[in-house]
């Protein structure tokens, strides 16, 4: 959730130097940051665990979204300190990727619209595995929250983290609704290492 821009005043609420009401301004959360992450900032906090902010900032996803991953190439070397190395490989063929070029219109000749939303989300998956390896290279185990379509299927992040490191150990986790809790849908199977079945009453915070 946390924009890779904004590790600083993290780690400054983290290590008690800022309240948490700057860092809660500053940091740009989500609307839903209070139900589905504070728990788990506060729970760091308490027990001394780095968080580190993964995701891109929004502001680059954006142009991406507007003219492609080209439209990054005039940015400055610092604003590069918050994004995955460039040049980004966007391979069209993920079944993901290609799910999303359809939900968006995407045509035989090709919709650049709808290949540049694509590409911003490579861009996220990108720069989220970026983050992580450099946790991964310091040997430590990381524990990653990200939305399911950055991970189910063994796509998004985790094809970037397997491109960059191959031998990495890699566990994913994702949750799916069903009207009945006692059998998993074929649907859900192959989605992630470990499956968490929710009714579909569940609340939904997002």
């Amino acid at each position: 959730m946390f924009e890779a821009d904004v590790q600083l005043v993290l780690n400054e609420y983290l290590s008690g130097q800022v309240p948490e009401k700057n860092f809660e301004q500053e940091s740009r959360p989500w609307t839903n940051y209070a139900t589905d992450y504070k728990p788990i900032v506060q729970y760091a906090k308490e027990q001394h665990i780095p968080f580190i902010a993964t995701n891109v900032p929004r502001r680059y996803a954006a142009m991406v979204s507007g003219g492609g991953l080209s439209a990054l190439q005039g940015i400055t070397t610092e604003a590069k300190k918050y994004i995955a190395p460039q040049p980004i490989t966007v391979d069209m063929e993920l079944p993901g990727y290609k799910n999303m070029l359809a939900m968006f219109g995407n045509s035989t000749h090709g919709n650049t619209k709808s290949q540049n939303i694509v590409q911003a989300q490579a861009l996220k998956d990108a720069t989220m595995a970026h983050f992580i390896l450099g946790q991964l290279q310091q040997g430590k185990q990381v524990l990653h929250l990200n939305g399911a379509y950055h991970s189910d299927n063994f796509e998004g992040i985790g094809w970037y983290l397997k491109q960059a490191r191959p031998q990495a150990q890699l566990r994913t986790i994702t949750t799916v609704y069903q009207e009945d809790l006692e059998k998993l849908s074929e649907d859900h199977k192959s989605k992630a290492d470990f499956i968490l079945v929710v009714p579909q009453s569940m609340t939904k915070t997002y």
